[in-house]
């Protein structure tokens, strides 16, 4: 994996992090949500395993942001 996409995908997971400590929800719940394994977000939000474009666009509509925005 090229640097570039290894930044990309911590990026992704700090910024879902992020949203997701806005709305005050932890890492089970939010995977509960979206239907994954219960240790899913945390994984993700660690750079342990990738995501896929449907479920971020999951993890949009449900924090109401645009997708870009995981990328910022």
């Amino acid at each position: 994996m090229s640097s570039i996409q290894e930044e990309t995908y911590i990026t992704i997971g700090k910024n879902i992090k992020k949203y997701r400590q806005a709305k005050h929800i932890s890492q089970e719940k939010l995977s509960e949500i979206l239907n994954v394994n219960s240790k899913f977000i945390g994984h993700v939000e660690r750079f342990e395993r990738y995501i896929s474009l449907k479920k971020l666009i999951e993890i949009a509509e449900y924090f109401d942001v645009p997708v870009k925005s995981f990328f910022e």
